[in-house]
């Protein structure tokens, strides 16, 4: 095999100009194309993703934990349960759970003028730090009753006409066919996510102002909202938060369960994936295939002579693979260096840009895994190669008399 990877290495690196030269820089070209082309894909893929995912539960955390109802929805306003210190120290002392903080919703409708907006109101205590704001604060937690503050999104206030410190009035819907109850807020913060679902649907406020409005005790809750250090962390984290509740009224949901829209379509994003990096592997294979034809094809003179001096056919068989792992590898090599450079050159300046209204985002997100870069690099080496030892057969049907007089 040495005679045969020294005889490889000679043809491949053999700088004079010839067909099987351009032929070769043709394969090299074709596989560093796939390679840089699954790099990205795989890393905006990841990348939209995992941003989509902590969009998601920086918003309403991992987990809720509320009374159990059969046909809960994410919009079911939540039937009241005593805030349980003891459960709250329990859930935290989990080693996945990063917070665990009280909730409630309610439904209102916000009007500013003549315009009005159906939403939901969240409750959370106030002064409680908030994801994606963008302008002003959060709610003021006062002395006594409850603040008279909200943080509304972007798109609320523009459609509202609302800007920061404008009031607004709130009414808060109650059923059996009583008349809404209506409060005076004013906006102290402005918050933006991205995503449709929640920019268009939720008011941020006090849970107090809720507890009041329901006449709920001043330690009753709709739920808990439970945060994980990670996503990854889900599976892990179910069992030891469910063995925790110990009221029997109550029950666990994850985000996925809420809201299976949004989850139902990232896991579609997983087979296109899987889509792009099957082409992208044909590809490849597609022309290293016509690249070792073409050059068995011109070196079957060379084949006949090494047949007539004695050499063995799965030693020359041995020259063509080794000539093609050359090209394969070189090929991965540039593929490795045009993807990964061009995925940095995106996280570092953010090029790309993105409708945000259909992909929740304004830039292309890129999350590199490494260990999906290691597989794409090994995987394509493993299959060009094992692909390749098919036309390499072809050497056996040629006869070492025919083959010395072929021009």
């Amino acid at each position: 095999m040495r005679i045969s990877m020294f005889i490889a290495g000679r043809i491949a690196f053999n700088r004079s100009s010839s067909f099987s030269r351009f032929i070769i820089n043709i394969a090299m070209a074709a596989t560093a194309f796939s390679v840089a082309v699954m790099i990205i894909a795989t890393a905006m893929i990841n990348g939209f993703q995992q941003v989509i995912s902590e969009k998601i539960f920086s918003f309403w955390g991992h987990y809720h934990i509320t009374e159990y109802r059969a046909a809960g929805g994410p919009l079911t306003e939540q039937d009241p349960f005593p805030e349980d210190a003891s459960l709250e120290k329990r859930l935290s002392a989990i080693p996945q759970v990063k917070t665990v903080s009280p909730f409630a919703t309610k439904s209102v409708i916000v009007k500013k003028g003549r315009e009005t907006e159906g939403m939901i109101f969240k409750g959370s205590p106030a002064g409680q730090s908030l994801p994606f704001l963008i302008e002003g604060r959060p709610s003021t937690a006062p002395d006594s009753g409850y603040a008279s503050e909200v943080v509304i999104s972007a798109s609320t206030a523009a459609a509202l006409g609302l800007k920061l410190n404008d009031a607004m009035f709130m009414y808060f819907m109650r059923g059996d066919g009583l008349p809404p109850r209506v409060r005076k807020l004013t906006v102290c913060g402005i918050y933006k996510t991205g995503i449709e679902e929640y920019d268009k649907t939720y008011v941020i406020g006090d849970i107090n102002l809720i507890r009041r409005l329901n006449d709920w005790a001043p330690d009753e809750i709709g739920g808990y909202e439970v945060h994980l250090h990670r996503f990854s962390d889900m599976d892990a984290a179910a069992g030891p938060i469910s063995d925790e509740i110990i009221n029997a009224e109550l029950g666990l949901r994850s985000m996925q369960e809420i809201y299976p829209n949004i989850f139902d379509w990232l896991g579609l994003q997983n087979k296109n994936e899987t889509i792009i990096l099957i082409i992208m592997t044909i590809v490849a294979v597609i022309n290293m295939i016509t690249a070792m034809l073409i050059l068995i094809l011109e070196r079957t003179n060379m084949v006949g002579i090494l047949k007539a001096l004695g050499m063995r056919n799965t030693s020359i068989q041995g020259i063509f693979l080794y000539q093609a792992g050359y090209i394969v590898i070189a090929g991965i090599v540039i593929g490795n260096a045009l993807g990964l450079g061009l995925a940095f050159l995106q996280q570092s300046t953010g090029l790309l840009r993105l409708p945000e209204e259909a992909y929740y985002m304004s830039v292309a997100p890129i999350a590199i895994q490494w260990w999906k870069v290691a597989l794409i690099n090994v995987g394509t080496l493993v299959v060009c190669v094992l692909v390749l030892i098919i036309p390499s057969l072809l050497i056996r049907r040629i006869l070492p008399v025919r083959a010395i007089q072929f021009k």
